[in-house]
């Protein structure tokens, strides 16, 4: 066979010449105009699903929250591995699926239909793929600032900053002590005032409103 190929090309010298040189051409026409990424993009067709839910473990997060995200996100099309992370007040759930299906829709889909259903509500990660985790940081607390101070910190000036830096998609802040506002009611004192549970919820989701300046005349 090789013989034959090596006679034919030795008979047809031009023919052969000409394919090599327009060969020659073609590839490098592709060579200059071909797009090269400096660092490819190899990772999964991937959706991220998390969730924060302040202080509680991981084995609360994980039994209450990652478990029944996991089981409720199962049966899209195209899937094919679901993992699972719980850490302290985080949730984490990775969806891996097929090349070349729509995931984010279905995904978007699929917690629309779960809203209610869990203790906090999940939200869809950003639209990066898994080489998009490129830098963890930590706050330290050195003594003169406690947890609850280190994550204001991170929420109101180290993330903005970050965030508004180019090619950063999103910030996922994990830790520390997120400020709350807890209510104590005295059940005997309200009964005997005429008042309910739902009585106070309405006073109090009344008087935390935000109102725009100015007069209000009753």
């Amino acid at each position: 066979m090789i013989a034959r190929i090596i006679e034919w090309s030795m008979r047809n010298r031009l023919l052969v010449v000409c394919a090599t040189l327009l060969l020659s051409v073609l590839g490098f026409r592709a060579m200059v105009t071909m797009p090269v990424d400096a660092i490819p993009d190899l990772g999964e067709n991937q959706v991220l699903v998390y969730a924060d839910w302040p202080g509680r473990g991981p084995q609360e997060v994980e039994a209450q929250l990652t478990q029944p995200l996991s089981l409720s996100l199962q049966g899209l099309e195209g899937l094919k591995n679901v993992r699972g992370t719980s850490m302290f007040g985080f949730a984490l759930v990775q969806l891996i699926f097929e090349d070349g299906v729509q995931a984010r829709t279905q995904v978007l889909e699929r917690l629309g239909s779960l809203r209610g259903q869990l203790p906090v509500e999940p939200r869809l990660g950003p639209d990066a793929s898994g080489l998009g985790w490129v830098f963890q940081y930590f706050l330290a607390a050195n003594g003169e600032h406690d947890l609850g101070e280190l994550r204001k910190l991170q929420d109101t000036v180290i993330r903005p900053q970050l965030a508004s830096m180019p090619g950063v998609a999103e910030i996922a802040s994990v830790g520390g002590f997120v400020k709350q506002y807890q209510i104590e009611v005295d059940s005997t004192k309200m009964r005997a005032s005429g008042l309910t549970r739902f009585d106070g919820e309405k006073r109090h989701a009344g008087a935390s409103q935000r109102l725009r300046a100015g007069r209000d005349r009753r």
